[in-house]
């Protein structure tokens, strides 16, 4: 009876293998994004300060003064003491429902948590204040991420909030995939540095950026400007339109430059509460962070997905003359995202291929001076001494050495 239980078994496997090999290319494999949802109750009260625990998806990093905060996406802040670099350590997670950027000064932390901006008192680290809530002064505020499908079945609008998104991979039909973008029977193809030591420090894929009494926060078409004279009680300015598709945001004298797919756009800010446009350099379509340094801007793009381009690269922009911006030349990566820049150092966190440090000196010929492989990297943030990098969900510090740099410690975030 055993026997011929296995038998069974072993037969139906092979039909299932079968299966799989006979369906004659009509399934592939694709990328499916599912909705993360919180109850508008427990949304509106999502706020809360807890013991340290384990990311789920490492997001973007902020310095500020010894501490390091790791954004758990969707979900809130991991806060790190890095009082010894050696040696880091978690000490708390702020929980904020929808959170994927912060920006902080004077020890006041402003966070989104998706339409609503947060605001914390963080001056005594081991005891964080909740100081004030904004209902609906940001927009567009959910993290779109790269996939084939999205699905919106059993959303209930009426009752629950949509965070963000989780990525898995299924078999779908080839024909549902091509059916995405077809109606009617027509088919349409996809189409810093700080001055100011009482302001920490975001990487290249911020969308919040603290510039004197104003923070500005990007979503896919606005600057959402808020003044921050009185820290605690920020007041909600005029939104600026900017574009289409921003996704970054990066400080340099009296400019803004905004990463989006199609380009970077630059706004002066010489009258802060109403960004001016000034420029725009196009690069086609691609996923864009951009870091400013001197007369030249450093721009990755990355394509697949929804990014729309097919290939990566990093694009070196002259901006000397500030309302003509130019390409100067252009370089192939694998699949960057952050970027950042210290003297004559450029650092590129190319995906999966690793951390590539380049001296930039003559930007026309780059010459590298390290390649970390093997390990997966998402942002950086260059600071006086040390230089930090987040990958998947492990943390990296390197020193500086006059020619390279070194790593000093990682700690795992998971």
């Amino acid at each position: 009876m055993k026997k011929n239980l296995l038998l069974l078994l072993f037969v139906a496997s092979l039909g299932l293998v079968s299966c799989e090999k006979s369906d004659d290319g009509k399934y592939a494999d694709y990328l499916v994004a599912k909705p993360l949802t919180i109850s508008k109750s427990e949304f509106k009260n999502s706020v809360d300060i807890v013991a340290p625990a384990p990311i789920k998806e490492s997001g973007k990093i902020y310095a500020y003064r010894d501490y390091i905060f790791v954004n758990d996406k969707y979900r809130g802040v991991h806060v790190i003491d890095n009082s010894d670099p050696s040696a880091p350590k978690k000490i708390s997670f702020i929980k904020i429902a929808g959170n994927v950027d912060i920006s902080i000064k004077d020890g006041y932390l402003y966070a989104d948590s998706l339409m609503d901006l947060v605001v914390l008192d963080i001056s005594d680290i081991t005891h964080i204040k909740i100081v004030t809530r904004l209902d609906n002064v940001l927009r567009d505020n959910v993290v779109w991420p790269a996939a084939d499908f999205y699905e919106y079945d059993g959303l209930d609008y009426d009752n629950e909030v949509l965070l963000g998104w989780e990525t898995v991979t299924e078999r779908r039909l080839v024909t549902e995939f091509e059916e995405r973008f077809t109606v009617d029977g027509e088919f349409f193809a996809n189409a810093e540095t700080v001055s100011d030591a009482s302001v920490g420090q975001g990487g290249s894929l911020a969308r919040f950026k603290i510039v004197g009494d104003y923070l500005y926060a990007v979503d896919s078409h606005t600057i959402n400007v808020f003044n921050i004279q009185d820290l605690e009680a920020p007041q909600d300015m005029e939104d600026v339109y900017a574009g289409f598709d921003i996704e970054t945001i990066f400080n340099r004298d009296q400019y803004l430059f905004l990463g989006s797919m199609r380009g970077m756009y630059i706004y002066d800010i010489s009258s802060p509460a109403t960004p001016t446009f000034v420029s725009e350099f196009q690069h086609g379509t691609a996923c864009d962070p951009v870091v400013v340094d001197g007369d030249y801007a450093f721009v990755t793009l990355r394509g697949g997905n929804r990014c729309g381009a097919t290939e990566s690269g990093l694009f070196i922009v002259d901006i000397s003359d500030i309302a003509n911006p130019e390409l100067t030349i252009s370089y192939s990566l694998d699949g960057p995202y952050g970027l950042g820049v210290k003297g004559d150092k450029l650092f590129v966190c190319d995906g999966d291929s690793g951390l590539k440090v380049y001296d930039k000196s003559n930007v026309e010929d780059l010459v590298s001076l390290n390649h970390f492989k093997d390990i997966n990297t998402f942002d950086v943030i260059p600071l006086e001494n040390s230089l930090l990098m987040v990958g998947e969900d492990v943390l990296y510090q390197y020193e500086y050495l006059e020619d390279d740099i070194k790593l000093i410690s990682t700690l795992e975030l998971d």
